[in-house]
């Protein structure tokens, strides 16, 4: 399939909050139609007629496009409700990207905790990622919070070899700060020495994480790059 150019659909009065209902015969056909017109290796999860303006909403893995009935063309965008303003295919995206915070394996994390730590999230940083390091430069002067680390070597090989560095380090927390913010690379780990590395990319591709960094917080949503303090605070403040 080739992407078009984004675009914003207004609805007036229309609400997207939709039950997850078994596949209807219509939505079983309009899946059918659609394995025939998906470039290959594309492959629709779920078909779901909604209730507006005729559109099936496809989903592709966490992203989702929508199709007429037919499947004869494909709209790649975001769909407005005009009353309330609410993003309807960022919230079902959202939806989509959620994940259970509680069921992550924090033992393949470093754990950072300031102050009370009760502000709680997670991260998936590659010690190579320079918005990483501008994020963690940052963190700094927030307090009251635990950070659950998880080394996600997707750069180059040579983020792997850093990590192992710091994972083998006699104080890890410490050691990818010093990496991180001041640029300071901890001692050559032995060769014996094991790492969660492998683990951690397992988990990563298992999330769809893309890209570093992606955040993760207590109710299961995503932010899958940078942010600064004022949206980390901003989204603290939302999960309250």
């Amino acid at each position: 399939m080739k992407a078009t150019k984004r675009m914003a659909f207004v609805l007036l009065g229309l609400l997207g909050t939709m039950a997850m209902a078994a596949e209807t015969p219509q939505e079983a056909a309009v899946k059918k139609l659609l394995e025939t017109r998906l470039i290959e290796g594309a492959k629709a999860d779920s078909v779901t007629k909604m209730p507006y303006l005729g559109l099936f909403e496809v989903r592709l893995g966490n992203s989702v496009i929508y199709t007429d009935e037919k499947a004869q063309y494909f709209i790649d965008g975001h769909i407005i409700d005009a009353q309330t303003h609410r993003d309807l295919t960022q919230a079902r995206t959202e939806d989509l990207n959620r994940i259970k915070f509680t069921d992550l394996p924090f033992e393949l994390a470093l754990k950072t905790v300031k102050g009370n730590g009760k502000r709680v999230f997670a991260i998936f940083e590659d010690p190579n990622c320079g918005y990483c390091k501008h994020f963690r430069a940052s963190l700094k002067d927030v307090d009251n919070i635990t950070v659950y680390t998880f080394m996600y070597n997707i750069l180059s090989d040579d983020s792997a070899v850093k990590a192992k560095n710091i994972w083998c380090s006699p104080h890890r927390n410490k050691a990818w700060d010093e990496w991180m913010v001041e640029g300071k690379m901890a001692a050559t780990a032995p060769e014996s020495c094991a790492t969660p590395n492998d683990k951690v990319k397992a988990l990563g591709q298992k999330l769809n994480i893309t890209g570093t960094p992606s955040l993760f917080f207590t109710d299961g949503s995503r932010i899958p790059g940078a942010i600064d303090i004022k949206q980390l605070e901003a989204k603290f403040l939302s999960l309250k």
